[in-house]
């Protein structure tokens, strides 16, 4: 059964140094979750705390309504149906496949672990391959071979600590999607760390921005894209500068690239100078346009160039043109705004 975790103002500190800071949040039965945030913001420790290596200052954790961990009480490890998947695998080199995948089950598995353990290998697509040692297999296999015998137990709740962190770009975002099916397959809920926005977005079905120890947002990756709560959140997901603007009230917005308007009536008063956000793909070359931009520096994608552009103020955004466009260094293009989704935020002198 997967499990429904439960968080609610937890507090964790070292010593006088408060690292969790009052952290909630709720993840239902078979979904994956994720605690999203820059290096130093408590992810892993919350994690740690989930997974009952650390006590709790404050607040408390639920699994399927149980209390698990509370100041002053903390169920071990063993007994809270977790599995865990760590930064560097922690395969054992002396254990075949089998063997590591088996661990859980004891030196002498039965003909029922020994059927599970050859379930798992095909569910990560290494069936086949029990036999092998780790030092034989890729970085990639290695990992599934860690998710194999974290799900071979069959936890209530999968616990993962940047468990891509040590593979090569292209890898970890097409295993970032192989291992979202085969959790998904194994009906178990999941929980992943990360600072890599691309794996959070590729892995889970809700994500928690973390900063200074909380929670600034719990969402779906979509959400968290197009509706940011907070200027941090903003900033830190997607590629994205801030264009500065005046609100003209009841939606409208005036900035150097032309007026803005929306559905949803910005907050800020007639006036009021705002901070708008603009992702490459909110800025589109455009021949015709009568607002022109220098590209002040490009980067070939293959399909298509990441430029970025000096504008008429000195301030410089982004744009996410087609490779066609193969614009010179120096030279002025026409650009115009494509906003479907206005954010905007107070501006901070």
């Amino acid at each position: 059964m997967a499990a429904s975790v439960d968080v609610l103002e937890l507090e964790h500190a070292y010593g006088a140094q408060r690292v969790v800071r009052g952290l909630s949040f709720r993840l239902a039965p078979g979904r994956i979750g994720c605690l999203l945030g820059p290096s130093g913001c408590g992810k892993t420790t919350v994690l740690r705390c989930l997974a009952g290596f650390e006590p709790v200052t404050g607040g408390r954790i639920a699994l399927n309504g149980n209390v698990v961990s509370e100041p002053g009480r903390v169920a071990p490890p063993e007994r809270r149906g977790i599995g865990m998947v760590f930064q560097d695998y922690a395969l054992f080199p002396h254990l075949t496949v089998a063997g590591n995948v088996g661990f859980g089950f004891g030196r002498r598995p039965d003909a029922a672990a020994r059927e599970r353990v050859a379930a798992m290998l095909s569910l990560v697509g290494l069936a086949g391959r029990g036999d092998a040692y780790p030092h034989e297999l890729s970085g990639g296999q290695q990992q599934r071979v860690a998710l194999a015998r974290a799900l071979a137990p069959a936890p209530e709740l999968l616990l993962l600590d940047e468990p891509f962190s040590n593979l090569d770009i292209d890898l970890r975002e097409r295993l970032s999607i192989e291992v979202r099916d085969i959790i998904k397959a194994a009906g178990t809920t999941a929980l992943l760390v990360t600072h890599d926005q691309h794996e959070a977005f590729a892995l889970a079905d809700e994500i928690g921005i973390m900063h200074d120890g909380r929670i600034e947002q719990w969402d779906s990756p979509y959400n968290l894209y197009h509706q940011p709560a907070s200027k941090f959140i903003a900033d830190f997901v997607g590629q994205g500068i801030f264009l500065r603007g005046v609100s003209l009230g009841r939606g409208r917005v005036v900035t150097e690239l032309g007026e803005l308007s929306t559905d949803s009536p910005l907050s800020m008063d007639e006036g009021a100078a705002i901070d708008l956000l603009l992702r490459p793909d909110d800025i589109v070359h455009d021949d015709e346009s009568p607002w022109q931009a220098e590209v002040a520096a490009k980067a070939f994608r293959g399909a298509d160039f990441i430029y970025t552009l000096k504008l008429a103020s000195g301030t410089r955004v982004l744009s996410l043109v087609p490779s066609h466009h193969n614009h010179a260094l120096g030279e002025k293009i026409g650009i115009r705004l494509a906003i479907d989704h206005v954010v905007a935020f107070p501006a901070v002198a």
